[in-house]
């Protein structure tokens, strides 16, 4: 059985979960699958800037106001593929974020990706480092867990620090994957390049992938979900090999 609910934790800010969760989301629904993509990161709220219309209701609205429909909260990106990508950021002022934080919130976090996962045929929360009720919930009411480590020693020195904290919350890491590069001790199972496709601003490059990049998440949510998938990608040119 594929798995339905993941969560890709960035060990450090900056190590790039949130693009890294929406190309994961593209490259899924490449395959016929429908994919609900969760902010857990909301103090930093980067799942908003892949939507161009306004939010609301968002994320911190849906665990905190239980008359709040999943669907009012979902909007869908646009995409040229088969399947369906649907995004439920985080746009709120501080107040609502500091309620959206509590114990009680989390828990109902977690009802919210459980009832996802009844429409969807894949859930993926965006997380950052464990050290909120919502990340909390991100990493423990889903069924495995990505962590997302920058190529660098900072990446490895955070990893340690992340597997400490989950080991503390009663889970582990499935999956590590080095964003832009790869790790300089080979830490991370698998490692993603940059992308060579020049895409809109904040539009999915899987959606338009390239032979590098676009193989290399597809690992990830072939191996983040345990599915495989029947994807074509672009061969390098052979110009590439001769400059």
């Amino acid at each position: 059985m594929p798995t339905e609910t993941a969560a890709l934790v960035g060990a450090t800010g900056g190590a790039g979960s949130t693009r890294l969760s929406v190309e994961v989301a593209a490259t899924l629904s490449r395959d016929d699958r429908d994919v609900a993509v969760f902010d857990a990161a909301f103090a930093t709220q980067g799942l908003a800037h892949y939507v161009d219309d306004r939010v609301e209701p968002d994320v911190t609205t849906l665990v905190t106001d239980e008359d709040t429909a999943l669907d009012d909260a979902l909007v869908e990106i646009d995409t040229p593929q088969s399947g369906r990508v649907a995004v439920c950021p985080a746009r709120a002022a501080f107040a609502a974020l500091a309620r959206a934080k509590t114990a009680g919130a989390a828990e109902r976090f977690g009802d919210v990706i459980d009832a996802a996962a009844e429409t969807f045929d894949h859930v993926l929360v965006d997380a950052p480092p464990v050290s909120t009720n919502p990340a909390v919930a991100a990493v423990t009411d889903v069924n495995n867990v990505g962590v997302v480590i920058p190529a660098s020693h900072r990446g490895v020195d955070s990893l340690q620090r992340l597997r400490g904290r989950l080991a503390d919350v009663g889970t582990d890491a499935d999956l590590v994957v080095s964003n832009r590069g790869r790790d300089p001790v080979g830490e991370a199972d698998i490692a993603v390049p940059e992308s060579e496709v020049v895409r809109a601003e904040n539009a999915p490059a899987c959606a338009d992938p390239d032979h590098e990049f676009g193989p290399a998440v597809a690992d990830v949510a072939e191996e983040l979900f345990e599915v495989m998938l029947h994807l074509d990608f672009p061969e390098e040119s052979m110009l590439s090999d001769v400059l």
